[in-house]
């Protein structure tokens, strides 16, 4: 009995490993802890990976929305310009923007459309020219239609842009213009919101009333072919009770010159103080 306990303490077991300790993984397999931090470290880049993955196509996504609902409303907008120009006539879209317009004109109606704007080029390929806030980079009588999409607002002297039409249109040319209408106090509103927006790039804006847009259409020789109010609700993003215009160019007969000076200065006139009030 006592050899047998002498012999279980001269050879006593080793309670505890002489290995350092180890912290476990999930599954149960050892690992140290800078093998822990480093597999932490690629799990968080991989979780922020991911994110910026899943965010990016979002982005991604929203901008090709975007891009279609512009290049959309450009369509409808050309088709509903081409059912009053007929087909194979020369245009000049005025202020083309990103030229989207311009672009399915050219398609519908069969002939390049001149896009002109103040920017250095447009987003479509078109037949782009840059216009400096004057003249207007065309020949005298070298267009049968000219389009003004929500132009006319933006123009810091409105008489030199319907002026430069007149002068670029054949006889009994058309142009077709579109325009924001605020009739209400909402309207007033979102095109106070407008011009806050675009003050800083282009200027003020100035809206005008119907009988005010009809007032200068008159004064610089063109008549209203055509007139109807548009769905405030065409463009969600900026709902606004719009018009829609077809005006002709009408010949100036030599015994109204004087006259015609003197209701332009007028209308001008009304036009200043309208802006200042």
């Amino acid at each position: 009995m006592s050899q047998t306990i002498s012999r279980a303490q001269s050879n006593p077991e080793p309670v505890f490993s002489a290995h350092p300790r180890r912290t476990l993984r999930l599954g149960g397999e050892p690992c140290d802890a800078e093998a822990f931090t480093a597999e932490t470290q690629r799990a968080l880049r991989r979780r922020r990976e991911l994110f910026e993955a899943v965010v990016g196509g979002l982005k991604r996504r929203w901008e090709r929305e975007r891009r279609r609902r512009k290049v959309g409303r450009a369509y409808d907008m050309a088709l509903e310009i081409a059912r009053v120009i007929p087909r194979g006539s020369e245009v000049l879209d005025v202020g083309c923007g990103n030229g989207f317009i311009a672009h399915h004109l050219s398609a519908i109606l069969g002939v390049d459309v001149v896009g002109i704007d103040l920017g250095s080029g447009a987003d479509a390929p078109i037949d782009y020219r840059q216009y400096h806030g004057a003249r207007f980079p065309a020949p005298d009588k070298s267009f049968s239609a000219v389009t003004l999409c929500y132009v006319l607002h933006h123009a810091q002297d409105v008489s030199v842009v319907l002026s430069e039409m007149r002068r670029v249109l054949r006889d009994s040319g058309l142009a077709v213009v579109y325009e924001d209408i605020p009739q209400s106090w909402w309207d007033r509103g979102l095109c106070w919101m407008h011009n806050r927006q675009w003050k800083n790039r282009t200027g003020p804006c100035t809206f005008r009333l119907e009988s005010e847009w009809r007032c200068l259409f008159e004064t610089f020789g063109f008549e209203i072919v055509k007139q109807r109010p548009l769905s405030r609700w065409r463009n969600l993003t900026h709902p606004v009770c719009r018009g829609f215009y077809v005006v002709k160019l009408r010949p100036t007969l030599p015994e109204e010159g004087l006259e015609s000076r003197r209701h332009t200065r007028a209308c001008t006139l009304r036009d200043v103080h309208a802006a200042q009030d």
